[in-house]
């Protein structure tokens, strides 16, 4: 299932992609036939709080309207809307611009205790596992047992 968010959920498209799901963001500010259109073409459910945009030709087909407000309540009805794993393939995409990461050799300003090391090829942006995946994973351990 591959997802897109508008403005209101980029919170909870970062822990998607944390959880490995293939989640596109817009740019704020863009228009919402602009996000209906992205969706369709690209064939992603498109989630959303914004309750005019179902207003619109063709949202209907693609997009998931979420009543919740905050991250912790979204998540909650996004996994009962779409049975959502919480533990799809966690920390395989970049959190920033959602690529698949790819194993690489530990930088050497790494600390020598970290072992695996992980990057995008499209930013650049490193990743390994540290205390603070501990503390994600345990997040999304919980949601996955509590949201189901």
């Amino acid at each position: 299932m591959k997802l897109l968010c508008d403005e209101m959920l980029k919170g909870l498209a970062r822990w998607l992609r944390t959880s490995g799901y293939d989640v596109a963001m817009e740019p704020d500010g863009m228009p919402d036939r602009s996000l209906i259109e992205r969706a369709l073409a690209e064939q992603r459910v498109l989630l959303t709080r914004d309750r005019p945009m179902l207003s619109i030709r063709g949202a209907n087909q693609v997009a998931v309207l979420l009543q919740s407000n905050g991250l912790e309540a979204c998540a909650r009805e996004i996994t009962r809307k779409l049975d959502i794993n919480w533990l799809l393939d966690p920390f395989s995409r970049c959190s920033r611009c959602n690529t698949p990461l790819i194993e690489t050799e530990r930088p050497a300003a790494f600390p020598p205790d970290i072992d695996q090391a992980f990057i995008c090829p499209c930013c650049d942006k490193y990743y390994w596992q540290g205390g603070h995946v501990e503390r994600m994973r345990l997040r999304l351990e919980y949601w996955q047992a509590e949201f189901r």
